[in-house]
């Protein structure tokens, strides 16, 4: 799977959801209490940024997409400030007003970065603060390319179903951030993304990976749904689809100061990119790259579109260059579980010429990623005799990761590469030369298993020993 940037610039996304302020109060706690066995804060600072459905919202907007945002407030200074946050933030809000309850407020102290304590300031809003939504909804939904619900069960989404018949009429993907062990609501919705404790209190326990996916696909059919993303924490995410392998993405977190909101990353990337043209697929892996930075962060963050640009270039250039033999075979594994297609060559690479950089090139072309093995010190000598190599195998696989074509780069200490095609099976086998595919040595293992094989030709006059006979020649 190779990530690229979205133009998630192009995107036009419809928010609907519990909408809240996070306040967040700093300081030192340097002493005990003398009233009770609790810390003192002195609060140095204090920090507002929306929260909920407003930091789903806020996150779109960061990435450059246009983010229209409908919930619920309360007639106060809080639900000001939240609205005022957000549109300087470049959302714009629709909200209603309830007479008689407050802006959901929640209040957090921190010291060192450290959660001593949260304060919820709240009242869930009934059927009564709800009047007008779905119409203020219908008003808004056909400029949007995707329809995004965040449940907190706050009260905002009593009328959800109302909601996703909207945006099933118009045919616009429905992504949900559910709440709750009912999900019989999310009827009809393209794309739930429960966490691992949500998943398990409507389906019951997964004791192993089968039972995980037999459970999602079923809830996939009772609530006719299009796609299930778990997310599991340290141990990533799970995507579920009816007529799919399903994939599983792995935790990108380095360091982990604060899950605050990291759902609400997660699900405002994935419909932004798939806003920007992105298939599922692509705009789940986006997600969870940005789910790993925003967890590094304290408190309610937003990754902006150059922090995500950042990442995916660097994920595309991670995992590539030398390795192991043992740590091609998972980088392998995980390519093909997301589709991708491996092409395998070898040889000695002693002097890298005109001819190998072609021939690498051309063989990219016939796969997603290439794999380039070469022979170890020992076995080119035994292969082209005393004298030989003439550079040693670290200074041949650093010139080889440095190509653009090449992905992986592994050396083997047999003669000849057979161990590692039966380890990683590779779609193509390719060898450049004068060979013949009957000559093309672990051929016949690949097409046993359903392979083929290709023979490229090098540049003309283009050959190590040619090189090697020239230098001679011009030493005399």
């Amino acid at each position: 799977m190779k990530l690229e940037m979205p133009s998630f610039q192009q995107a036009k996304l419809l928010v609907v959801g519990d909408v809240m302020l996070d306040r967040y109060w700093h300081g030192a706690a340097s002493r005990v209490s003398p009233e009770a066995p609790v810390a003192v804060v002195r609060v140095e600072n204090k920090e507002d940024r929306p929260g909920g459905a407003g930091n789903v919202a806020l996150n779109i907007a960061a990435l450059g997409s246009a983010a229209t945002l409908v919930g619920l407030v309360g007639k106060d200074d809080t639900g000001e400030e939240l609205a005022s946050r957000l549109k300087a933030a470049g959302v714009y809000c629709e909200f209603l007003q309830s007479e008689d309850k407050p802006t959901i407020t929640k209040l957090r102290v921190i010291s060192q970065h450290q959660q001593l304590i949260r304060l919820d300031f709240e009242q869930k809003f009934d059927k009564k603060d709800v009047d007008g939504l779905v119409g203020k909804i219908a008003g808004l939904i056909d400029s949007a390319q995707v329809l995004v619900l965040s449940d907190y069960d706050k009260g905002a989404l009593q009328d959800i179903e109302e909601i996703i018949a909207l945006g099933r009429a118009r045919n616009i993907p429905i992504v949900v951030d559910p709440k709750g062990s009912n999900f019989e609501k999310y009827r009809g919705a393209t794309l739930i993304t429960p966490n691992l404790i949500e998943f398990e209190e409507v389906v019951g326990h997964c004791a192993n990976e089968d039972e995980l996916l037999a459970r999602g696909l079923k809830l996939l059919t009772d609530l006719d749904l299009q796609a299930l993303l778990i997310t599991r924490g340290e141990y990533g995410m799970t995507l579920i689809r009816p007529d799919s392998a399903e994939l599983h993405f792995p935790a990108r977190a380095q360091e982990v100061f604060d899950v605050t909101g990291a759902g609400d990353t997660v699900i405002s990337v994935l419909a932004a990119a798939l806003a920007a043209g992105e298939n599922l697929a692509d705009s789940t892996a986006i997600a969870n790259l940005a789910g790993g930075l925003v967890v590094g962060k304290l408190g309610t963050a937003a990754i902006s579109g150059p922090e995500m640009r950042r990442a995916i270039l660097i994920e595309e250039n991670s995992g590539r260059g030398v390795m192991s033999a043992k740590q091609l075979h998972f980088a392998v594994q995980d390519a093909k579980a997301h589709g991708e297609k491996i092409v395998f060559t070898n040889g000695c690479f002693d002097i890298i010429h005109a001819g190998h950089v072609g021939y690498l090139a051309e063989a990219k072309k016939l796969g997603d990623r290439l794999v380039v093995a070469i022979n170890d010190d020992d076995s080119v000598t035994r292969l082209k005799g005393a004298g030989r190599p003439i550079n040693p195998v670290d200074r041949r696989m650093a010139v080889l990761a440095g190509l653009e074509a090449v992905d992986w780069v592994v050396s083997f200490a047999e003669d000849t590469p057979e161990v590692l095609l039966e380890a990683i099976q590779p779609e193509i086998l390719v060898k450049g030369g004068d060979y013949t595919i009957d000559q093309v040595v672990g051929g016949e293992l690949v097409e046993s298993y359903g392979g083929s094989v290709q023979a490229l030709e090098f540049l003309d006059d283009c050959s190590t020993s040619a090189i090697m006979e020239k230098m001679k020649t011009v030493s005399d």
